[in-house]
């Protein structure tokens, strides 16, 4: 048996772009932590977002979210989509992507890979159950992420 593990470098190397919301009001970001599994029984993405972040209204507010991955040219682009906030500018604009109705959430037409996802639980990371070394590492500022578990509904290519 030959064992593929491409698939647990695309949130590393790839990065990918976290929507959440609907035609008339969403929001994304860039997100290079995640997971793919399975749990009670179902396909899983796994995804993390700071509670600072103008993304994570969104998600909190909408039952599914989906998590897109782009061909190398749009690295450039990702990253603006991870270091600006939709906040301060109109990020829809400023990344020339197209979007698209993905089940009941949002993609771009300039994906190459989305996963629908139907939000499954909802956690905030606990830095007490966490090493001390990483708490210190990722929240010395207190800027917790949640973690949130979603079912993969739908694949597009």
């Amino acid at each position: 048996m030959e064992l593929n593990t491409e698939i647990f470098s695309l949130f590393n190397n790839k990065w990918a772009l976290l929507t959440a919301g609907n035609k008339e009001d969403f929001n994304m970001m860039t997100i290079s932590w995640g997971g793919l599994g399975t749990i009670w029984n179902k396909p899983v993405a796994t995804v993390y977002a700071r509670k600072s972040r103008h993304t994570h209204k969104y998600l909190d507010e909408n039952e599914y979210f989906t998590v897109s991955f782009y061909p190398e040219k749009y690295k450039d682009v990702l990253g603006v989509m991870g270091s600006k906030s939709g906040r301060d500018m109109d990020k829809m604009t400023q990344s020339g992507l197209t979007p698209v109705e993905a089940g009941d959430s949002i993609s771009f037409k300039e994906a190459e890979l989305t996963l629908v996802c139907k939000k499954m639980f909802v956690q905030e990371l606990d830095t007490d159950k966490m090493s001390k070394e990483m708490a210190e590492q990722f929240y010395s500022d207190n800027d917790y992420h949640d973690m949130y578990i979603a079912e993969v509904v739908d694949i597009i290519k």
